[in-house]
This record gives structure tokens, sequence and C-alpha cells, in this order.
């Protein structure tokens, strides 16, 4: 069975690029069994390519980025200081039910932060360790602070419409009754844009962020075939048939661009991350030109 992509979704809607480019981009999701989403802003331009852009996805770790964004911005208000420390702690309350769990240190990306349970780490530690590690451990103590509800807020106030943090990561009873965190490929783009345009906390708080983004240590799809002069700053996601990448790429002329490759029910994970990478590599061709 072929990827469900609507091609019909694929536009620009400033000046059209070639359309050998759509034609390559679509052959590529479509050669993979999975469904495919795509949101590219060219940020000197505004030019922008969109396929499947409205699509709903489980948010996987991408929702992190908006995490981060929010800790920033509370930061910036004066609630907390983010050389402030936490308590490293493994259990959770459910969103469900308000019932306890515990977080599984070997489905952890990074299972070090598990062994400093009882001792304190600062708030930047632990953002640090949720970007570029993908803690999931981080994550949830980060989110107890901020907020679900304040996370997804300040997505709304920057645009984007649908996205929803509803959760931290392995709460099962939650996830059994579809109370997951969701994305779109148009919000996601719409949140990069704002993050390299210093559009969200300001200025002095979208630097560190980015900062923290370009140290991202999971480069298997948007950097892997980029060349090696090329910045990406970003922020992958990935369960069982889902993998996702999102972010801001800086090309050495000094030009950047946004671009959000989401994908699920994939057959083969491996094939999907190589067409992404593929894809990301068609698109700074063409910009590059």
């Amino acid at each position: 069975m072929l990827s469900s992509i609507i091609l019909t979704a694929l536009m620009f809607t400033a000046a059209s690029p070639d359309t050998t480019i759509k034609e390559k981009i679509s052959r590529e999701f479509l050669s993979v069994q999975g469904t495919f989403a795509l949101a590219l802003k060219d940020l000197q331009t505004g030019e922008e390519i969109l396929i499947n852009e409205r699509e709903t996805f489980h948010a996987a770790s991408t929702m992190k980025t908006p995490v981060m964004i929010e800790v920033y911005k509370q930061a910036a208000a004066g609630k907390f200081n983010l050389s402030d420390s936490v308590t490293i702690h493994q259990n959770f309350k459910s969103i469900a039910d308000g019932s306890e769990y515990i977080l599984d240190q070997d489905s952890d990306s990074d299972q070090d932060l598990y062994k400093l349970k009882g001792s304190k780490m600062d708030i930047y530690g632990l953002l640090y360790r949720m970007i570029i590690r993908s803690s999931n451990l981080a994550t949830n103590m980060i989110i107890e602070l901020a907020g679900a509800k304040n996370i997804t807020r300040t997505m709304r106030d920057i645009g984007a419409n649908d996205i929803q943090v509803l959760r931290g990561v392995e709460d099962i009873k939650a996830y059994e009754k579809g109370m997951n965190n969701t994305t779109n490929a148009y919000d996601q783009m719409l949140i990069y844009s704002a993050l390299a345009n210093g559009k969200i906390a300001g200025i002095e708080s979208t630097k560190p962020m980015i900062d923290i983004l370009l140290k991202q240590e999971f480069n298997e799809m948007i950097p892997a075939r980029l060349p090696k002069d090329v910045k990406v700053a970003h922020k992958t996601g990935s369960i069982t048939g889902i993998q996702h990448d999102a972010g801001i790429v800086y090309m050495p002329d000094g030009r950047k661009y946004v671009l959000v490759l989401l994908s699920k029910d994939l057959k083969d994970e491996k094939e999907g991350i190589a067409v992404m990478s593929r894809v990301s590599e068609l698109v700074y061709n063409m910009l590059i030109r």
C-alpha cells in the first residue's frame, strides 16, 4: 500500500518553484508505506511548500521544543531562574486519573539522568538534556514545572492553533484514553519560524534556545545528507511507526529556512528515515541554487 499523502496539497504560497522538485518530493514519499507531511518556509522570501500540512500526528518528542519555549517565557517573566534547581525524581501523576506511574529508565534515550535520582539539577541542565538527548525524565520534570496548559496556550499565542501538549511521557493510562500530545506540520513550521525570527519570549531568550537546538545529537533525518558547513537547529521525535524532524536550517551564505518532516504508519522506520533525509537534501539543493 502506497503512502496516503495527498499530492494536491502541495503548493507554493508565493512564487511557484520548479515543478520537478514537487515531483521528486512526492515520488520519495510515495516510495515508502506510510503517511507523510512536509512544511517548508524560506525565511527570506516567505515562500512555502506544504504537503498534508494539517494532518494530525502523534507529536512524539517534537513537543519538547514547545516545552522549552514555555520555560524560557516563564523565566523571562520572572517566575523562576534557569539556574534554579529541581530534585530529580521518576514518579509522576497520570492526567487520566491522578494515579502515580514510574518512568521506565530502559526506554529513555538518556539513561544517565536516572543515576542522579534524589540529587538536584538546574532547570537549564534539564532543558539541555530534554532537547539534545531527548530525555524523557527531564521532560516530565520540566512539564511539571511549566504546566501543560501553559505550554499549549503559548502555542496559541503564536498562531499554532492545532498543536496539543497535554501531558508528559509514558502516561500509559492517558494514552489508552486517547489523551495524547499531537501536532501537524503547519504548526511546527509556525513555531520554528517564530523562533528563527526572535518572536518567542524575546531575542534574548530565543538565541539560547536555538543554541541548544543546534547541539541536537540525533541527526539521521534533516541534517544527514546536508553539507558539513550547514547548521541545523532541530528536534526529532520517534515512537513505533513514527519518525519526525523539524527545525531551522542555516545555509553557508547566511540564508535560512524552516523544514518540518512528519511521518506515521511506517512499516519500515529505517526506510522512512532514509526518505526524509533524501527529501531534506532535495529541498536544500533547490534553495542553494
